[in-house]
């Protein structure tokens, strides 16, 4: 393959990553906390969820990697959002759990973070949103 048949601005990859870097902007410009991040929310949103729960399940149900997980959440837990404590069956384990503070952060956003994927996809018609959810979906 030679540089001229092969174009950038048409590679899944790269697409895929200027939409994503076009969705934080928006996810900061309207989530209602300049302090959380995409993926903080994401682990909130989980723990929230779920109650206590583990990293290992975080991991699972978040798709972010267990070094990773861990940077996030004692970030979150620095401010206060979430708690970790020794898991009750098993004291070499910890279960992570939402704060009062942490819920009521959530309360709080959770109106911006709805309307953050509808302004992500205002370029599309209704039509070209379902097909774009279902490709992606079926694609991961």
């Amino acid at each position: 393959m030679d540089l001229e048949s092969y174009n950038l601005d048409d590679q899944i990859g790269y697409l895929l990553r200027k939409a994503y870097q076009r969705h934080l902007a928006i996810f900061q410009q309207y989530i209602g906390d300049s302090q959380l991040t995409a993926v903080q929310f994401t682990v909130l949103y989980t723990v929230n969820l779920f109650g206590d729960c583990s990293q290992k399940k975080l991991v699972e149900h978040t798709a972010i990697d267990q070094a990773t997980i861990r940077g996030i959440v004692e970030r979150l837990i620095k401010r206060e959002l979430l708690v970790q404590q020794p898991d009750q069956n098993d004291k070499r384990k910890v279960t992570i759990s939402i704060t009062a503070m942490g819920r009521q952060l959530f309360a709080e956003i959770l109106d911006n973070a709805k309307s953050i994927s509808d302004k992500t996809l205002e370029p599309l018609n209704p039509a070209e949103i379902l097909a774009l959810i279902h490709t992606l979906k079926k694609i991961i």
